[in-house]
């Protein structure tokens, strides 16, 4: 079989189905967004890889994604991977499917959504967390 090349081939479950396979199942929480991002609110136990960086030129790609993932991951690892709302960890995914990662899932809704339903460990505020979380222009 070919190695999936793209969104179509990324299996992406929602918020709950994803608290419930870290909870139950094992999986690794991957936060592929910023560090600034993630040092403002994180799920607990998260791993911090950022997929983009945010440059004087706009966003640009981390090229060494993959790579700092196999440092931390094996390819077998169990990975739920988001961002904040689900688009760079959707691209994310894709990405780690055509290196080799045989169990990744794409949270819907990313972090955002995380919050939302209330799953936040965090004292602050949820609409703070949100806020401060967001990254779009």
């Amino acid at each position: 079989m070919d190695a999936p090349k793209s969104v179509e081939d990324v299996v992406t479950v929602d918020v709950h189905v994803a608290r419930k396979l870290l909870i139950d199942s094992g999986h690794r929480y991957l936060d592929v967004r910023t560090n600034e991002e993630f040092n403002k609110s994180h799920v607990d136990s998260a791993i911090n890889i950022p997929y983009m960086f945010i440059t004087q030129e706009g966003r640009v790609k981390n090229p060494e994604f993959v790579a700092q993932v196999s440092a931390l991951c094996d390819k077998e690892d169990s990975l739920v991977v988001a961002c904040n709302s689900g688009g760079r960890s959707l691209k994310a995914s894709v990405d780690l499917l055509i290196a080799g990662y045989k169990n990744v899932k794409n949270m819907a809704g990313g972090y955002s959504a995380w919050v939302d339903n209330g799953f936040v460990q965090d004292s602050a505020q949820p609409e703070e967390l949100k806020t401060a979380c967001k990254f779009r222009r």
